[in-house]
Order: structure tokens, then C-alpha cells, then sequence
């Protein structure tokens, strides 16, 4: 059967639906994931040929859409209250007292619920099709943050089931697991930036974001905790069942429980059994179950009457501030660490912990030898809380955010916008400098074996390199029966290493393995600030090779797919430095890849420098693979019309405003056939 683009596109969105729901919510699946992905990609072509069909709960936004300017604020149906806090048995008992008082009963049924650390969120279905998602804001109103929750796989954009009502609201927690946590710090280590405290915080500024593309690479999950309707369950374990029937993410851990001394012992059970989770969690929640009796006890001004969380204590220590050193980043960021009398929290001892940046530390008023407090946050990482002020020293000063690198004396720098001092002395700077020939070498760059950061400053020390241009130029007789000074413990103690003859001969075997590494990779271990190994892959694709891209300007940056400012200027600026240059002038002398090798043809230089315009979707052409053919034509390819241009290409869908303009400017407009015969 030959269906309509409308109807095709309909089906698709429904099929792909359904076995998403299967996939996510089910743990089945009917097809394979090729299968699947195929029809996405169907979709997907689909849409963007004819948009005016595309549905609001179309699969394909869970890779993201449009940017958005702002958020429009929303008033919540339901008021959104936020629960009242409890770090004490003796007060939730007396929440007990108080419950059984206001019902006038001498028992009553409780649900615990694991309590979430993320960001709470409410969810609007119609018809079953989520139509928004709105942040807790102040309780009456939040923003509307569809776009971004819509790229949350674990959120259905479409409900299956009997008795769904026309209209409901589910409220939940948006989180980030711990494992993508991970993930997420490792890429800003590798990028040179600075890492992220937690993830409570990571989550909420990412939904923050007004690019969904972003919210969606970082693989936010949800769990669903609340139901809303005109017509309510008879008790909120069932809303919970019924929700999970429906096809959301509900925990497993929920529980029903007869009496006060349940609730105390799920508590207890979940202290240490929480830290198993793969999401971090700061308490329990405790809910009257029935539906009725949480009516009949109803609101304070803040806070429901018929629930609390109960918070476990944060593991903490009291440690005296000993010092404030500062470390250097490959990419000249400071990061100032507080070193601490020794303190155990939570089975390990914590001798040192982050102060972030100079805010954290005003922040904190943080003194010399000041007592702190000392919490593992979020289980991870060790961090000051407070600081003891009762037991400050009458005499004691504030600490001063240092005014020079600790490593090369040069006046730090701190960015626009941007809470982190750097050094600028990209060059000689030894922490810096040793970082990037570390970030050269490493597995995910051009994984150089045999080489270690030991070996790699003890090369640095003696002068054999300065920059890991210079270990091509490394020898075996350089390397064999070398000794340096290292040190072998946290303490300094100084030992000599000597190069043994394997060693060396492996060393310099990696060294010429390296230089098969394709481009892209390579692009990504040059250590440019920003150019993470996705990005580097986007940029190698786009400019083809490393002339290319060092000569393109702001403007021919930001075409890249995915590029945006902030990339844009590191790059110009990295090469704005005579070094870096030099060093990969060096490194092409040495033979390695500096050309992407999946280009489409050879090319030719038909198209004699001329400038196009690219606009609209192409029957022969993917965008991207359009864009490279024109440039291995000999063609250039900009993003806005100018009366330099010399032709818009224009596809199916073309923005009417660049067709008016370029007509306006007298601007040639030639399709896709036209553009063949160009080149033919």
C-alpha cells in the first residue's frame, strides 16, 4: 500500500513509538537495532523534506532540535510544592503523631520511596502524547523545558495502556547516573577543562541548556514518583502501578508499609544499600497511601501535610586547612586543592579536597589554618562544606587567590564569563607542556605505548624534547642507556630510571606506529582547547585536511557541523600562536596523516574558488558530503549570502529568506543539476 508522506510519516512516528516503549520500558524488543535505526533514518529524511507533517512526539527529537532563546514561564495545573526535611527518627515520629492526629485514627499506611537527587520536573499528556514539561521553578509557575526532556529516552513521548485519561501529569526526578557522570568528566580531562562537582548539578544546568543537541549527548535519565488527574487512584501505590504499566520509569525499591517501625526499617535497610545504586539518592520519601486521607490533611503554605523526606546525614569529618596549593592544567587552568589534616570519611581517608575556583573560596570565607567541615559529595568527591568559625584564630588571614602560575611566575588570567584563572604561558609553562605531550601519547589520542608520564618529564628534563613534535625526532641511541631522575612517591623522594635497550627499541617502535594514526585522531591529540575527539572528527570531515582548517576564519568554523563560538575562538586563537604552527610543520615533515582519507572524490579545481551558498535538502547529496564536493572542486563554502557569493545552491525546502536575498543581490540561484554539470 502506497501511503501519503503525511500518513507515511505518521505510521513511522507510531511504529518507532511503540517499539521505544517496548525497548525502554519493557526491556523487549521485536526488531533489531539496524532495523530500528533504519526507519529512524526514514523518518527522518522524511521530515526534513516535508516539515509541515513532522508530529510534536516524533521519535526523532531525541536527538535534539532548534536552539531556543528562552524559556516560556508556565503555571503549574497543580502546585508543585516542594516537601518538607527531616535528618532525625525523633521527628518523623512525631510526623507520625501528627499525621494520626489530624486523621483521627490510631494507624495508617505508608509508601517509602527512594528520594532522587536531580531535578523534579512535571510532564503534561494529552491524548496520550507529552505536550510539556515544565521545571518545579518557584512552585506556581516554572519553565517550559519540552525540548530538552524530550531528549530523555526513559520519558515516553507517547503512553500505551486502557483507561489512559485525556488529560494527566506525572511529576518526577531528572538525573544524571553516575556511570555517565564518569563519562562527562573524563571528556573535560581530556579537553583540559575543569571538572564537575557533582551530578545534582550537572543535570539541572544541563536541562538549563537552550541547545537540546547537548541536553541529549548527555544521556539524562528520569523517574517517575508522582500521578495527577481530575479523577485521582484510590491510593498512591496504585497511581505508582499503574504509571508503571503505562510505560515510565518507576523505582523498584518503593514500599508499602503498615506502621511507623516499617518506616524505620526501610530507612535503615536503604543507609548503606543506596550507595549500590547507579544514581546518587540523599533520603527517603515517606507518603500517606491513601488517596483520601492525603485530602483530608491537605497543605501548609509550602509543604503537603501527608509527606516528608527523611535525609541521611552527609558522611562528613572536621579537618584543620593545613594549605592551599594550586594545580595547572594541560590547558593552563588553575585549579586550587585544600590540603587537610588527615580525616576518614566513609571507610577512606580524605587528605585533600577541591575549592573549585577563587569564588568557592570567597564563598566559603576560607581563612589560614581554618577548621572545615569535610563531606564526600555525592559519595565521589571530597568536599569543604563549611568552616568552623568558632574556631578561627583571632589573627588568622584570609586566603588570597594567587596572582601568578605556581609553576612559571606568569600573571594568571580569567576569561569573560568564565569563574576559572588560567596561565597563559601556553609554551613553556611545565605543567602545561607536559599535559598536552601526555594528552599526545595516551590511549584515545595516538596511543604511543612504552611511553609514561615518568619517561616523558624525564625526557623534558634532559632536553631531548619540548614539545611532542619532537618525539619524532627521537632515536634509538637517543633513548637507549638514558638515565634521568624521577620521583618514585608522594613524598618527592628522587630516584634514577635508565632506558634499558627493549625499552628503548619499543619506544621508538610505537613512535613510528603513531604515524598511521588518521587524521582525525590526530587532530583531536593536538590538544586544542574545547576539540574533544567528537569534535575533532566533525572538523576533519568538514575542512578535509590540516591546511584547511588552519586557514578558515570565524565565520567558515561556525559551518561546521555542531561548532559553535566558544570552539570557534580557541581554535583561531591556538593558531594565532607562531608555535603551534611550527609544530605542525613539523609534524608534516615527519610524514604523519594530516588529510582526511573518506573524502567523496578526488576532486578537481572545476569551480575555480568560487563562492557558494548551500541551502535546502539534496536527492544525490547528504549536506555535509555536498559541502566537501564543492570544496574538492576547488569551491568555497560560507553560510550567509554577500554580494561576493557567486551561487546559492538551492535544495527542496530552501529558506525563503536566503533566496530573497540572494535575488535581491543578484546572487545566482542554481539547483542541484545545475551544480552537477559544473563539475561534470
Amino acid at each position: 500500500m502506497n501511503l501519503s508522506p503525511k500518513d507515511k510519516i505518521a505510521k513511522l512516528t507510531e511504529d518507532l513509538n511503540y517499539h521505544s516503549h517496548l525497548y525502554y520500558q519493557k526491556s523487549k524488543s521485536e526488531i533489531s537495532d539496524f532495523e530500528f535505526d533504519q526507519l529512524l533514518k526514514e523518518l527522518e529524511g522524511l521530515e526534513i523534506k516535508y516539515p509541515e507533517y513532522k508530529l510534536g512526539h516524533s521519535p526523532t527529537s531525541r536527538v535534539g532540535g532548534e536552539i531556543s532563546k528562552e524559556f516560556e514561564t508556565v503555571v503549574h495545573r497543580w502546585r508543585m510544592l516542594s516537601l518538607g526535611n527531616t535528618y532525625s527518627k525523633e521527628e518523623l515520629e512525631q510526623f507520625h503523631e501528627r499525621v494520626l492526629k489530624g486523621l483521627e485514627r490510631e494507624s495508617v499506611e505508608y509508601v517509602c520511596e527512594l528520594k532522587f537527587d536531580g531535578l523534579a520536573i512535571s510532564l503534561q499528556y494529552e491524548k496520550g502524547l507529552l505536550t510539556r514539561a515544565v521545571t518545579r521553578g518557584d512552585g506556581s509557575k516554572g519553565d517550559d523545558i519540552t525540548a530538552n526532556v524530550k531528549t530523555i529516552k526513559s520519558i515516553p513521548l507517547q503512553v500505551y495502556g486502557d483507561d489512559i485519561p485525556d488529560f494527566f501529569e506525572v511529576r518526577g526526578e531528572i538525573f544524571l547516573p553516575l556511570e555517565e557522570f564518569h563519562k562527562l568528566n573524563e571528556k573535560k580531562k581530556q579537553e583540559g577543562e575543569p571538572t564537575l562537582a557533582n551530578p545534582r548539578n550537572t543535570a539541572s544546568g544541563t536541562m538549563k541548556m537552550q541547545d537540546p543537541k547537548v541536553v541529549a549527548s548527555r544521556n539524562l535519565d528520569c523517574i517517575i514518583y508522582g500521578f495527577y488527574a481530575e479523577t485521582l487512584f484510590d491510593t498512591h501505590y496504585e497511581s505508582l502501578e499503574a504509571l508503571k504499566k503505562f510505560g515510565f520509569n518507576i523505582s523498584n525499591a518503593s514500599k508499602k508499609c503498615q506502621s511507623i517501625s516499617e518506616v524505620l526499617a526501610f530507612i535503615d535497610l536503604w543507609y548503606e544499600k543506596r550507595h549500590s545504586l547507579p544514581m546518587e539518592t540523599d533520603g527517603i520519601v515517606i507518603k500517606v497511601n491513601s488517596t483520601l486521607y492525603q485530602q483530608d490533611l491537605g497543605f501548609t503554605a509550602k509543604n503537603p501535610r501527608w509527606a516528608i523526606s527523611f535525609k541521611y546525614q552527609s558522611e562528613e569529618a572536621i579537618s584543620e586547612l593545613l594549605s592551599v596549593t594550586y594545580q595547572v592544567g594541560r590547558t593552563g587552568a588553575i585549579t586550587p586543592v585544600a590540603n587537610l589534616s588527615p580525616a576518614l570519611i566513609a571507610g577512606t581517608t580524605v587528605k585533600r579536597a577541591s575549592l573549585h575556583n577563587a569564588n568557592e573560596i570567597r564563598r566559603l570565607d576560607l581563612h589560614e589554618n581554618d577548621w572545615v567541615t569535610v563531606q564526600k559529595g555525592g559519595e565521589i568527591i571530597p568536599k569543604i562544606t563549611s568552616v568552623k568559625k568558632s574556631k578561627r584564630k583571632k589573627d588568622s588571614k584570609p586566603i588570597s587567590y594567587i596572582e601568578t602560575c605556581p609553576e612559571c611566575q606568569t600573571s594568571l588570567v580569567r576569561l569573560e564569563n568564565e569563574a576559572v584563572h588560567y596561565c597563559p604561558n601556553y609554551i613553556s609553562c611545565p605543567p602545561q607542556v607536559l599535559g598536552r605531550i601526555e594528552h599526545f601519547i595516551s590511549r584515545n589520542a595516538m596511543n604511543i605505548e612504552s611511553l609514561g608520564p615518568r619517561t616523558i618529564a624525564g625526557l623534558l628534563k634532559v632536553g631531548l624534547i619540548e614539545n611532542y613534535s619532537d618525539l619524532f625526532k627521537l632515536k634509538f641511541e637517543d633513548l637507549n642507556g638514558l638515565s634521568f631522575e624521577v620521583s618514585e612517591d608522594e613524598e618527592g623522594e628522587k630516584k634514577i630510571r635508565t632506558i634499558q635497550e627493549k625499552s628503548a627499541g619499543n619506544i621508538i617502535d610505537s613512535i613510528e606506529e603513531a604515524k598511521k594514526v588518521e587524521f582525525p585522531t590526530l587532530l583531536f591529540a593536538l590538544g586544542i582547547r574545547f576539540v574533544g575527539k567528537t569534535v575533532a572528527e566533525k572538523l576533519a570531515q568538514h575542512f578535509g585536511d590540516i591546511d584547511s582548517f588552519i586557514s578558515a576564519d570565524k565565520e567558515q568554523l561556525l559551518e561546521a557541523p555542531e561548532i559553535g563560538q566558544k570552539i570557534a575562538d580557541s581554535v583561531i586563537s591556538h593558531f594565532q600562536n607562531s608555535a603551534n604552527t611550527a609544530i605542525i610543520d613539523s609534524l608534516k615533515s615527519d610524514g604523519l596523516k594530516f588529510k582526511f582519507e573518506n573524502r567523496l572524490v578526488d576532486g578537481s579545481d572545476k569551480l575555480n574558488g568560487a563562492t557558494f551558498v548551500v541551502s535546502g535538502v539534496f536527492k544525490g547529496f547528504d549536506r555535509e558530503d555536498l559541502k566537501i564536493d564543492i570544496k574538492n572542486n576547488g569551491g568555497k563554502v560560507v553560510g550567509s549570502i554577500s554580494k561576493k557569493t557567486n551561487y546559492l545552491l538551492a535544495g527542496e525546502n530552501m529558506g525563503p529568506s536566503k533566496k530573497l536575498k540572494a535575488e535581491s543581490l543578484g546572487v545566482k540561484i542554481i539547483t542541484e543539476e545545475e551544480y552537477k554539470s559544473l563539475i561534470e
